[in-house]
């Protein structure tokens, strides 16, 4: 029964989405390789390099439930394909930038918009629609496993690039591996051709319903609010780990290598909780990860780096990385059913962004103020432990699918 499901995917689609998300999530990902040059280059400081990375998280966050209404009631296709097109277009402004307000709109609103339409709402929506519901969860670890893939091939093209040539042409490097997306978002936007036929309950209600719905539901709400504290300490990692390795004397390849790390054992991870969302309580999954990455961060930011530990905490963290997005989108699908769940999964990811502005921007205000990340990193293991804790709390004291909400 298993193979004879895996039969009925469309290949050319799931292939097209995973491409696309890697190569969208692996550049944004790494641009913190470019910050220690770029921001001496042109004279701007850490924090309004940081600034520009969280006005792309917040624009990023506010646009993806607009952008997933759009999708489920007008189609995938020309919003993928807008999307591609955007990101070569913001990294260019960025590859030209002389003072801060290209770097802005270049790294900060054009490729924030550009992954609200590449990045893995749409991706993991587009990878699931028609998917039978027994493998349903295998593919949203597996298009998120292919999709972390990205950081393994952006980060060391970046890094090498700006060491032997410079910032600039590192940006352009990233530029070639925009034009990937193109046709990756062209093959995924097949999924328009697949016609679903509408279940009762929320598919046949308008937007505004289905969104007012979600926000009474309080497992949705716990997961949403713990999504806050997800973005914010993945954001805040990969802007600032460059930064604080070379503050403490580490070779600069170190953060591109880690970086490439976390990429590899989040193919891992993406796969295992995609895996294990199928089968056990994705909310309670979700807690666990928060907690973990909370003690991880704690462990390794309160002894000195070294190349060792550092390849070995982001192999950690990697595993922990994108784990989330099978799960929180396949809680979603559980709870709401297919036809919003773009909208659904973008509205819980506008809290994601919102951690993810605080993470680049607040990191980098605290280490203008500082000179030092500790009162960060205090601050991301605290919050954290919370977050997974009362995630744990959630999955344990309400339903998984109250009756009245199953329509997937």
């Amino acid at each position: 029964m298993y193979i004879k499901n895996l039969k009925s995917i469309n290949l050319p689609v799931l292939l097209g989405a995973s491409i696309m998300l890697s190569m969208s999530m692996g550049m944004r990902q790494s641009l913190g390789v470019f910050m220690p040059d770029l921001t001496k280059d042109i004279g701007i400081t850490v924090s309004e390099f940081t600034m520009a990375i969280a006005i792309q998280n917040l624009s990023w966050g506010f646009l993806q439930p607009l952008v997933g209404a759009w999708a489920g009631q007008f189609g995938f296709r020309k919003l993928m394909l807008l999307g591609a097109v955007i990101y070569s277009l913001g990294l260019m402004m960025l590859a030209t930038a002389h003072h801060i307000t290209m770097v802005t709109l270049g790294a900060g609103f054009m490729i924030g918009f550009s992954l609200a339409c590449t990045g893995s709402a749409m991706a993991l929506a587009v990878s699931t629609k028609g998917a039978p519901l027994e493998i349903r969860s295998t593919i949203l670890g597996l298009v998120s496993s292919i999709g972390s893939l990205g950081a393994m091939i952006a980060a060391p093209i970046g890094q090498s690039l700006s060491q032997e040539f410079g910032w600039r042409f590192g940006v352009y490097g990233f530029i070639a591996l925009s034009l990937v997306m193109l046709p990756c978002a062209w093959m995924a936007g097949r999924v328009d051709d697949i016609k679903l036929k509408p279940q009762a309950g929320f598919d046949t209600m308008k937007p505004t319903v289905v969104i007012k719905s979600a926000l009474m539901h309080p497992p949705f709400l716990v997961m949403t609010i713990a999504y806050f504290v997800c973005g914010m300490q993945l954001v805040f990692l990969t802007t600032h780990l460059p930064t604080y390795l070379a503050i403490c004397g580490m070779d600069p390849m170190l953060s591109a290598k880690a970086l490439g790390m976390i990429g590899g054992f989040n193919a891992l991870g993406s796969l295992f909780f995609g895996w294990a969302g199928g089968r056990y309580n994705k909310m309670l999954l979700l807690g666990g990860i928060y907690i973990l990455r909370s003690l991880g961060l704690a462990a390794f930011f309160y002894v000195s780096p070294t190349p060792t530990n550092t390849l070995f905490f982001a192999a950690f963290m990697g595993f922990l990385w994108l784990g989330v997005a099978p799960l929180v989108t396949g809680a979603i699908i559980e709870t709401f059913g297919l036809k919003w769940q773009a909208m659904l999964s973008g509205l819980a990811f506008m809290s994601h962004q919102l951690g993810s502005f605080l993470g680049a921007l607040g990191g980098g205000l605290i280490f203008d103020h500082w000179g030092s990340y500790n009162f960060a990193i205090e601050i991301g293991v605290t919050v954290g432990l919370v977050a997974g804790v009362s995630q744990c709390i959630s999955a344990l004291t309400w339903p998984k699918t109250p009756a009245k909400f199953a329509t997937a």
